[in-house]
């Protein structure tokens, strides 16, 4: 009996948020793997905000999905065919499988998944690429010490949650930006945060004002726009900026910092970071959270969707309308 997979394929390169008609859903016959490929059945699929980036045209720090190709999507699943020594049927596997109910890779291509260590979900979260590039973004680059205050914009989310909680346990404050009264609660009351400032509600320059009186020392910034302009204009001298991304702008024209001269004032750095640079580093980077989640001293926070491939162009609409909390993932349903 031939195997059918469900695959969503980019149709059209988006105008703003993306739209049903920028997205393809297809059924297609699985083909048979090759030499070194295994045959992975994805059971989670990581929605994160640079997807929105991946469908543009143009220059970028990964080449942009094509129109027809399945859309990029990191994922976790389960090994049901293997031509690859390395893997057998039931393993358990992390890679960039795409959005799709099968995918066939390579077996270089993929990650060996402790379930033992942490439930599946939270290998694409807390110890995926998420607490990877808070993990790495912040320590290497941000490099906060003890008693400096480091800001986190989009702090709610799956990455700013992770770089506020490791911030605290390296002795530092932390001040997160989120949006409504309910995250920034959660962001102090659960996740740790010294502060919370609803972005929505309040005046960012006065309320930064107030909670950072001496100046942001690191601030970690996933947002851009009104949030990296306010920032910015309370860096304390040598602070350190950490450009992560910049979700508010991705649905519409950049807008960049008009107060860039700040970093000149404070001495400043601004520095870009992409977590792919960090790869060979990886498993550092895991054992280390996955050992503070062991002791308690991190919380992973997970915010689960159930349903199909179709539903991912709906679910991915919930980075970028502020209901989601913590790691976005879309379950697949069981067949």
């Amino acid at each position: 009996m031939t195997t059918l997979n469900t695959q969503c394929r980019l149709a059209a390169r988006p105008i703003g948020l993306p739209k049903t008609t920028d997205w393809q859903i297809v059924r297609e016959p699985l083909p048979e793997p090759g030499d070194g490929q295994i045959v992975v059945e994805v059971d989670y699929l990581s929605i994160d905000p640079a997807m929105r980036t991946w469908m543009n045209a143009g220059r970028s720090y990964v080449p942009p999905v094509q129109i027809g190709e399945v859309m990029r999507a990191f994922g976790v699943g389960h090994v049901i065919d293997s031509r690859d020594g390395g893997f057998a049927a039931g393993d358990v596997v992390s890679g960039p499988f795409g959005v799709q109910r099968y995918a066939v890779t390579s077996g270089a291509a993929v990650t060996s998944v402790d379930p033992a260590l942490a439930p599946a979900p939270v290998h694409l979260g807390a110890l995926g690429i998420s607490g990877l590039t808070a993990y790495f973004g912040l320590l290497d680059i941000g490099k906060p010490a003890p008693g400096q205050t480091v800001l986190v914009s989009g702090a709610a989310g799956s990455v700013g949650s992770i770089v506020g909680q490791i911030a605290r346990i390296k002795g530092a404050r932390a001040i997160g930006i989120a949006g409504g009264e309910e995250k920034c609660r959660w962001l102090v009351e659960e996740v740790g945060f010294d502060a919370a400032i609803d972005y929505r509600t309040a005046d960012l320059r006065a309320e930064l004002k107030t909670h950072a009186p001496d100046g942001i020392d690191v601030f970690f910034d996933n947002v851009g726009g009104a949030a990296l302009e306010a920032g910015l204009n309370r860096l304390a001298r040598g602070a350190r900026v950490v450009l992560c991304g910049a979700v508010s702008q991705y649905n519409a024209a950049p807008r960049g910092p008009a107060n860039y001269m700040q970093l000149l004032v404070a001495r400043a750095t601004m520095t870009g970071f992409v977590i792919f640079d960090y790869a060979e580093r990886y498993p550092e980077g895991v054992a280390q959270l996955a050992e503070w989640l062991r002791t308690g001293e991190l919380r992973a926070q997970e915010d689960i969707v159930h349903g199909e491939v179709g539903d991912f162009p709906e679910t991915l609409l919930e980075l970028f309308n502020g209901r989601n909390l913590g790691k976005l993932i879309l379950a697949l349903k069981p067949h």
